[in-house]
């Protein structure tokens, strides 16, 4: 008992050890710009802002490619915060992008839904359920706001509503 002890007292001693030289000697994310970039963002991988996900957009703004101020969800609060983390001129958020906010989610009208699937499809967190030719519902907690549902549904059954904060609820 006391050898097995002892054995797995080792074996936890050298993996922490390696462990530690690991976290010295491998680079932190934090330190890459483009990782500092993407932790402002909501990382909801809409694609408002014109790019495939967030990760995208960040290295687009650190190579200079892309304008701080396309990301709907993030609103201007994400604007100003990226502002100062490039320390570069403040710019009211871009209104042609969408007004996706997270203080907002859909809603499906169940009565008129008619289970098409476009709008599950179309949803980039999978918050959204249903089946083909049943009706769908939103997941509330893991609706972003980002209104991609909106345009795919033919019969307009989906709106957007204020997310009631627990407060309220």
């Amino acid at each position: 008992m006391l050898t097995a002890a002892a054995t797995l007292a080792l074996i936890a001693a050298v993996v922490g050890g390696l462990l530690w030289l690991a976290d010295r000697r491998v680079p932190q994310r934090s330190a890459d710009p483009v990782h500092r970039i993407e932790a402002l963002l909501p990382r909801i991988q809409c694609g408002q802002c014109g790019f495939a996900g967030c990760l995208a957009y960040a290295k687009a703004i650190a190579d200079g490619g892309a304008a701080i101020n396309l990301c709907p969800p993030g609103g201007q609060e994400t604007v100003d915060q990226l502002a100062i983390l490039l320390g570069r001129e403040r710019l009211a958020l871009d209104e042609h992008r969408g007004s996706a906010s997270l203080a907002q989610i859909a809603l499906i009208d169940e009565a008129v839904c008619i289970g098409c699937n476009l709008c599950l499809r179309a949803c980039p967190v999978d918050a959204i359920i249903g089946a083909p030719q049943f009706m769908h519902t939103v997941i509330a907690d893991e609706c972003t706001g980002c209104e991609l549902c909106l345009a795919p549904c033919p019969v307009d059954c989906i709106s957007m509503r204020p997310r009631l904060s627990e407060a309220n609820a």
